[in-house]
């Protein structure tokens, strides 16, 4: 039970450090090589606790399934564009970041969880 509890603060804890961030404030996090993008389809926190716990037959599987990739050259051209914004999450080193559509309101990820 001690393991779920820990779980469960964990999740919280990452939930309150997930925000909205621009590409203006992103860009700089990418040219490190540190901007990881997260498919829609996933829960932000949830890809974050895997991380955090090292869980990697999950994020393998969302790599292979191409719902978890590096950002590259192409996303940030794109992403400068379109002066896109994004929910983020650092979990060090890496920014995780899922991109806010546009006609999107501006819900935090877990609010956007139960609308699906």
């Amino acid at each position: 039970m001690t393991k779920k509890v820990d779980k469960e603060l964990q999740s919280a804890k990452l939930n309150i450090e997930t925000g909205l961030i621009a590409w203006d404030e992103l860009a700089r996090h990418f040219a490190r090589g540190v901007v990881i993008r997260v498919h829609p389809d996933l829960d932000l926190v949830d890809v974050g606790q895997a991380f955090l716990s090292d869980d990697a037959a999950a994020v393998d599987g969302w790599r292979q399934s191409k719902q978890l990739n590096r950002a590259s050259d192409d996303d940030a051209r794109r992403w400068h564009a379109e002066s896109a914004e994004f929910w983020a999450l650092v979990v060090a080193p890496w920014v995780l970041v899922q991109e806010v559509e546009k006609s999107a309101d501006s819900k935090s990820p877990a609010d956007q969880t139960q609308l699906h």
